[in-house]
């Protein structure tokens, strides 16, 4: 199944592999979400992580909409992944990203703000998507992936102000850390300093990601 894959490529990229197997939190019927989400958090979108926190443990499901898994199924991205794909494997990958950030800082103990979901969640589509045209040479998208992700998308016009600026904040972030690494390692090879570098940046709180963002020179 495409979202346990991508889950183990990422678990892998970062030397970070959660406790839990994503499928057995997966949502795909939007009458059980209604149910699971409150009214005030309700906003109809094809991903959504849903988690509360009791006490010293965490109830989660990702929500996947079955539509989505569908087309999937019909154009699978690991065989040929262009525009008619795209934005449904970074639905899918966004909500992977988000189930195991939040799962594997969890089992840590570490707090996790909706900031860092966002941002780790835009990385985590870079790395993703490089590493699957990385086995489809030859694909339009290598060279338009960065302009694809940082520059094209429009935010969904329900969400409130907070909500939007935090997610222009991440994107900004995020696209300043993915064109560094592009700029270092450019190819469709994940080197092993690159990787070095990749699995820090996963463990830093959000103080010290942000701040290394900012100070990185990207000349």
């Amino acid at each position: 199944m495409l979202v346990r894959e991508l889950q183990q490529l990422l678990a892998g990229l970062y030397g970070a592999e959660p406790a839990h197997d994503v499928r057995d939190f997966l949502v795909t019927d939007r009458a059980l979400l209604d149910v699971l989400e409150s009214a005030a958090t309700r906003r109809d979108i094809d991903e959504k992580l849903l988690f509360v926190q009791h006490g010293d443990g965490l109830d989660m499901s990702l929500y996947l909409d079955a539509r989505v898994l569908e087309r999937l199924e019909q154009a699978d991205p690991r065989d040929a992944l262009g525009t008619h794909n795209l934005a449904d494997f970074w639905t899918v990958l966004e909500g992977v990203s988000h189930f195991n950030y939040l799962a594997w800082q969890a089992g840590r103990d570490q707090c996790v703000t909706l900031m860092e979901l966002e941002m780790q969640a835009e990385v985590d589509k870079y790395l993703g998507t490089r590493v699957l045209l990385g086995a489809q040479p030859g694909s339009p998208l290598a060279g338009a992936l960065l302009h694809c992700l940082f520059e094209l998308p429009v935010l969904h016009a329900a969400l409130a102000a907070h909500e939007a600026e935090r997610y222009r904040d991440a994107s900004h972030l995020a696209g300043r850390y993915c064109h560094h690494l592009e700029r270092r390692w450019p190819g469709d090879r994940l080197a092993p300093d690159m990787l070095d570098e990749l699995r820090a940046f996963y463990r830093w709180p959000q103080p010290a990601k942000v701040s290394h963002i900012r100070a990185t020179r990207f000349a």
